[in-house]
């Protein structure tokens, strides 16, 4: 029979565990977590539903894989370079992956299955700091500070109504035109003198914040 126009042709690729993760992976790129559903996943993979049930327990397996997968985009902490400058690489490539995938946010703190990329991504983590010194203590409030940071300021940016210097001046002009800054000297001092100022980036206060988190870890390393 001939194929009817526009419809989608799946190759015969085998259905496994990985590319359903990598499935919802797309899929919640795309739409959201909450599009996340196995009747999207098959559709998405060109199989029924039940058939992916052969490879995944339930969904909540599909969303442990799926954090999996980010994980996997993370690098992890240099094993040749400085304590600061792994945990600074590492933070920063972690802040990329969840632009890339801000759904993902919710989900870093809340598995209790965490897949293989993840348990290796803190244990390297957790092995770059013990190897500079760090008390397993101290390795703990580092890792919780630095997670709190980075996932944080990631859900922050995702959610600036703006992502040009051009965007910003936009929408502080256009607050400043409905908002009597007379009450608000601080805040009308910070966008004229700040935000609004030639080559602002609010991703730039990134390496700003987490420069004093660092500096307050190494203190604590050396006290």
């Amino acid at each position: 029979m001939a194929e009817q126009p526009g419809t989608k042709v799946h190759p015969r690729i085998p259905l496994t565990s990985q590319r359903a993760f990598e499935a919802g992976v797309a899929v919640a790129d795309e739409h959201g977590l909450a599009a996340v559903t196995m009747r999207k996943l098959a559709e998405e993979l060109g199989v029924e539903a039940m058939s992916i049930y052969h490879h995944v327990a339930n969904k909540e397996a599909i969303l442990d894989g799926m954090l999996d997968v980010v994980f996997t985009e993370i690098d992890l902490p240099s094993t040749t370079s400085a304590w600061r400058t792994a945990m600074g690489q590492r933070a920063s490539s972690a802040r990329s992956v969840l632009l890339k995938h801000p759904w993902a946010i919710a989900l870093m703190d809340s598995r209790t299955s965490p897949g293989p990329a993840t348990l290796q991504h803190l244990d390297a983590v957790i092995g770059c700091l013990r190897n500079a010194n760090f008390s397993i203590e101290q390795a703990a409030h580092a890792i919780s500070l630095l997670d709190a940071y980075i996932y944080g300021f990631a859900l922050q940016e995702t959610n600036v109504p703006f992502d040009t210097p051009d965007e910003v001046k936009d929408v502080v002009e256009a607050i400043i035109e409905q908002t009597p800054f007379d009450e608000y000297p601080h805040l009308a001092e910070m966008a004229v003198e700040h935000v609004l100022q030639p080559g602002y980036d609010y991703g730039a206060e990134f390496e700003i914040g987490l420069d004093l988190i660092l500096d307050g870890l190494e203190s604590l390393v050396e006290s």
